[in-house]
């Protein structure tokens, strides 16, 4: 059984205006900690493109929610963790929980990195004891249909993207915030790694149709090849280069390797993760 630290801590967010970053921003304000909410454009500026604007949003804070943009298997990242460390433990940080990508080798370099620079601490700081991290590893959203990349299309009538008949046991973003906050405020979880998944694998297919279900109008998945689909991205505005890593990165994660659900949500929550159906159902509210 874990125990709750004090709730007057400071904890700084990063990409607070994200899916997952205005989650946890407002579960932790609701738990009465003073919550930093980091971004490039917030009242705490933090952007991770600048390396300039962590140290003055890490200086007095407790603990840190580190959600790296765009994800950690992107290059630079593994060199970002080794700074965020570094900086966190010099700056008396005492805990980080970190989101990372499941089953992505890259990602875990990332974890690794941030997990040795971290342990170092500073001299005369805990003991040598360094900065606590638990590491919590999700993939694919709920939300990600409508709120992110897919949900325009949805909204379209038609779920367009490269995953072929593969399953995916989609995480609520919500589970997965309440997750990053026990990890935030409960005792017993250094140096953890939780992989949090929903109840049960479905396929992007079954997906259309539970959001036709719950929305009462048409829904229908297309999957189409990785170089297709990064085509469709630079028509949307993203650069080549990105818009072909992104694809990419999509069809490594939806290669099968990934369809297996976790117990990670009841272990660290004690209860079980919500279901695609329920989401689809409160978010596309029966037809309205």
């Amino acid at each position: 059984m874990t125990t709750h630290t004090r709730n007057t801590q400071t904890v700084l967010v990063t990409s607070a205006s994200g899916k997952t970053g205005r989650r946890v921003a407002e579960r932790l304000a609701a738990r009465g900690a003073a919550v930093r909410a980091g971004s490039r454009t917030g009242t705490t500026p933090f952007d991770w493109e600048d390396p300039a604007t962590w140290a003055p949003a890490l200086r007095g804070a407790d603990a840190v929610y580190a959600a790296y943009y765009p994800d950690l298997a992107a290059p630079g990242a593994v060199e970002a963790m080794e700074t965020l460390g570094r900086l966190a433990a010099e700056h008396g940080v005492r805990r980080i929980t970190l989101l990372s990508g499941r089953g992505e080798p890259t990602a875990a370099a990332a974890e690794d990195a941030l997990r040795t620079a971290a342990a170092g601490g500073r001299e005369g700081e805990r003991d040598g004891a360094g900065v606590e991290l638990t590491v919590v590893r999700a993939s694919f959203f709920a939300q990600n249909f409508s709120e992110g990349l897919l949900a325009e299309g949805v909204a379209e009538g038609e779920l367009v993207f490269p995953a072929g008949d593969t399953a995916e046991p989609f995480v609520d973003a919500d589970d997965l915030a309440d997750v990053i906050v026990e990890t935030l405020t409960a005792d017993g979880h250094a140096g953890l790694v939780h992989e949090v998944t929903g109840p049960r694998p479905l396929g992007f297919a079954e997906v259309a149709a539970e959001i036709a279900r719950a929305s009462g109008r048409p829904v229908v998945y297309r999957p189409v090849p990785e170089a297709a689909y990064a085509e469709l991205l630079t028509g949307f505005g993203l650069p080549a280069g990105e818009a072909a890593w992104l694809s990419a990165l999509f069809t490594t994660l939806l290669d099968g390797h990934n369809s297996s659900a976790t117990d990670g949500v009841k272990r660290v929550l004690g209860r079980e993760p919500r279901s695609f159906a329920a989401f689809a159902t409160e978010t596309w509210g029966g037809g309205s």
